[in-house]
């Protein structure tokens, strides 16, 4: 590169020399994040009134659903949540919190079989101050991890590259549930 070609203002294509990931600033600025707690600002209410592909569900139950989390850390991220509006895990009924456990470890298995991680990262953030980025609706995430999936883009530029698109992923996952 010339000394001249380094001092690109951010914008102009330079032959690859950034990785932009326009998607991430919907979600650092708040975007799609609803303007209170109630279940007519709630995306998690919403997705299920959706088509499959639209909301990007994979599985649906009867108490809760299985979609794609819109903002993955890795490509098959996947969130597990009950159709009712409940904030935390112990607001769900014996029968909710049932088949939500029977859809995560369903979630894992078609994950293991379609794409083959080495791990998952399975867990719940209840509460604004304990990470969870839509509090007032329940959700546990499943996170597919490789083997050195944790490249150096994350701890320079607060930014992940996924290979795959949202629509391509759900395809994959949700052929698989109905293999498994």
């Amino acid at each position: 590169m010339s000394t001249s070609e380094s001092y690109l203002p951010a914008g102009v294509p330079d032959a690859f020399e950034r990785l932009w990931t326009p998607h991430r600033m919907a979600y650092v600025g708040g975007e799609n994040k609803p303007a209170d707690a109630s279940t007519d600002q709630c995306p998690f209410c919403a997705a299920p009134h959706r088509s499959d592909d639209e909301a990007l569900i994979i599985a649906r139950g009867e108490l809760c659903y299985v979609i794609l989390n819109l903002y993955p850390y890795n490509p098959g991220h996947l969130l597990v949540c009950p159709y009712r509006h409940v904030a935390t895990y112990p607001e769900l009924t014996v029968e909710e919190r049932d088949e939500f456990g029977e859809l995560a470890a369903r979630a894992m298995r078609v994950l293991a079989k379609v794409s083959k991680p080495d791990g998952c990262n399975v867990g719940m953030n209840q509460g604004d101050v304990a990470g969870a980025g839509i509090a007032a609706h329940l959700h546990q995430h499943i996170v597919p991890r490789w083997k050195g999936d944790a490249n150096f883009f994350p701890i320079i530029a607060q930014t992940k590259a996924l290979p795959q698109v949202l629509g391509d992923t759900r395809e994959l996952l949700a052929t698989g549930w109905n293999e498994c």
